[in-house]
């Protein structure tokens, strides 16, 4: 006996590391001292196993902390790699929920979720749940121990639910939780947003009897909660989820990102600085951007829905977030002239952000620079055509070497125009202000790619444009409608003077041009043929009066001509004929007896013209303009100028 109690005394800490070795339940330490005891150990030697006992307690209490401390963090970890590797939000959210329960040891854990259009809150995952009515419970907002945490955003528990009044006890919920059978609940907060103000929902765990939850208990579902409000963000904004293995790795992660923004940032600013040296264009900014970011940027103009955004949100010159893209918009002097657009790419950073931002500042100041030089030259153009139409004692020399200057040949043939938009309506004054403007903005670009010239008066546009070979004035003015009225979306009316040679292109003779012009614009317009464009002289007599020229000649060619040339060919008398016809009130009885001929020569006649002129000839319009050509072919000569 002596031997055993100088053995025990000598190691007292064995039987203890046995019962650590093998895990022993708490209530088995107290085993050694009692059999100790039993065998008449003496108060030495029990006070020594004492101390070991409360030694090998706390060792034991130190390793189950570290244990569980390992689940939790194991725990932690799968739920990240939960975050990064799954896409299904109910997934993420029912291991979460899953993970807390057995990590707290509650029976019943679940997570809520406010619904803002219903305006009230609902259940989205419960673990350990038997009661239908509770899985299924809707709260009010503000109700119940969920509701005072999500209007306080702090976690709230509960050892005993039913003799709880800090928060509103309603009867829904009442039965719901009694449904259920829980006493104890703890709840923390789901927060959203950049400074984790916004409450989302709630995460609970609850036993069906009293329970006390450590300090530590609560911050860990806490972490959890953390978690599932990052997986419900990542599921609205459509985003890469950031997982808790990425966020274990931020220090080194942050700065091998950091060096690489700067890097890329440093690249921008040098390929951008280059541009606007070489006087790139905003299409080689939206290159530059791209291959730096490693994604797709293009510029939106003004009229794109990119823009629009820009304008509803009234970011003022930050980029902005638009579903899987970033707009930043491209402005001077509170002008949004389009936007900068990277596509997919959420997640940016907020110094690539920055360079876009930047990228977007360089594109508006090579737009001011193209604008300032394109008014300038319009201004330029216009001050030529201007001299030219009210100048008639400039120097034609002089005249020449200006438009050499802007690429414009005055040796060669020109067809002056005159344009004006046609609305269906008549417009306001602002209005018709605002339409001079955009006019004469498309005139000079249509100008400036044909060669020629442009200037705005007289409520609409005057051009001056070279005659190709084989281009007539009635064809280019056809075209000119058709391209002014596509570019503005509205109806332009084009009316075209007679072609004025290289010789004759005078001050004095582009402004007679130019009055033909106009006068034929009128005539459209008086016709009903707006939105069209034409000659004066596709326009039959109507246009011999309005041309300055009186073309008699080319009128009578065109209307009876054919009929000319049959009579001096074979000898015939059309001609005549034709006049005695309608001299006779287009009455064949009487023509025959006017010519002295038989009817059925005057038939045989009238089928001859018919076949020569067309099937329309003695339609009112074609006959007064046959009438007077009669008129002018046998006045003669004295009618012409």
């Amino acid at each position: 006996m002596t031997h055993h109690h100088a053995h025990a005394g000598d190691h007292p800490e064995a039987p203890y590391l046995e019962l650590l070795a093998r895990g022993a339940p708490a209530e088995a330490y107290d085993s050694p001292a009692l059999t100790a005891r039993a065998d008449g150990a003496g108060p030495d030697t029990l006070a020594d196993l004492d101390s070991m006992r409360r030694l090998a307690l706390r060792v034991r209490a130190d390793l189950e902390g570290r244990r569980r401390r390992e689940a939790e963090l194991s725990a932690l970890f799968e739920t990240a790699h939960d975050l990064a590797g799954l896409r299904d939000l109910d997934a993420v959210l029912r291991a979460i929920v899953q993970r807390a329960r057995s990590l707290l040891r509650t029976e019943v854990a679940y997570l809520s979720l406010n619904d803002p259009a219903a305006g009230d809150t609902y259940m989205r995952v419960t673990e350990g749940s038997v009661a239908a009515r509770f899985q299924q419970l809707r709260l009010g907002m503000g109700e119940g121990l969920g509701g005072l945490v999500a209007q306080t955003a702090r976690p709230y528990v509960t050892s005993s639910y039913f003799d709880d009044e800090r928060f509103q006890h309603t009867s829904a919920i009442d039965t719901g939780v009694r449904d259920e059978g829980l006493v104890a609940i703890l709840g923390v907060p789901l927060m959203l947003g950049s400074t984790g103000s916004t409450v989302i929902g709630v995460l609970f765990a609850a036993d069906r009897h009293p329970r006390v939850f450590a300090r530590e208990e609560i911050a860990l579902l806490g972490s959890f909660a953390a978690h599932a409000a990052v997986a419900i963000d990542t599921a609205n904004l459509l985003a890469e989820t950031r997982s808790a293995l990425a966020e274990l790795e931020r220090a080194n992660a942050t700065i091998r990102d950091h060096s690489a923004v700067l890097e890329r940032a440093s690249e921008a600013h040098d390929r951008l600085t280059e541009l606007v040296l070489r006087g790139g264009g905003v299409h080689d900014v939206a290159e530059a951007v791209s291959e730096v970011l490693a994604g797709t940027v293009e510029f939106a103009d003004a009229d794109s829905p990119y823009t629009a955004v820009l304008r509803l949100s009234g970011t003022d010159g930050h980029a902005m977030r638009h579903g899987d893209d970033w707009l930043a918009g491209v402005s001077a002097g509170g002008e949004l002239l389009g936007a900068l657009v990277l596509h997919g790419h959420p997640g940016l950073d907020p110094v690539d952000r920055r360079t876009l931002e930047r990228a977007a500042m360089v594109t508006s100041l090579l737009l001011l620079a193209r604008r300032s030089a394109g008014e300038a030259e319009q201004r330029v153009r216009g001050e030529l055509l201007d001299d030219l139409l009210d100048a008639p004692g400039r120097d034609r020399q002089v005249l020449r070497e200006r438009a050499a200057r802007l690429h414009a040949d005055l040796d060669a043939p020109h067809v002056v125009l005159a344009a004006r938009i046609d609305g269906p309506v008549p417009t306001p004054a602002a209005r018709r202000t605002a339409d001079r403007r955009r006019i004469g903005s498309a005139a000079a670009y249509l100008a400036a790619t044909r060669h020629g010239l442009a200037s705005t008066r007289d409520g609409g546009t005057v051009l001056l444009l070279p005659l190709g070979p084989g281009d007539t004035p009635a064809e280019t003015a056809r075209q000119t409608a058709k391209q002014l009225g596509g570019a503005l979306r509205e109806p332009v009316t084009v009316g075209a003077s007679g072609a004025v040679a290289a010789p004759a292109l005078t001050p004095g003779a582009v402004a007679a041009a130019y009055a033909e012009s106009r006068r034929c614009l009128e005539a459209l317009r008086l016709l009903g043929r707006t939105g069209e464009g034409a000659a004066a002289q596709e326009l039959g007599f109507l246009g011999l009066l309005l041309a300055d020229t009186q073309d008699i000649h080319g009128f009578v060619e065109r209307t009876i001509g054919s009929v000319v040339a049959y009579d001096k060919k074979r000898g015939t008398a059309l001609v005549r004929t034709l006049d005695a016809y309608f001299a006779n009130g287009m009455s064949p009885a009487r023509t025959k007896e006017h010519l002295h001929v038989h009817v059925n020569t005057v038939a045989q006649r009238l089928e001859r013209i018919g076949r020569l002129l067309g099937p329309d000839w003695q339609t009112p319009a074609r006959a007064l303009e046959i009438q007077l050509a009669l008129r002018l072919h046998v006045a003669g000569p004295a009618t012409r100028p």
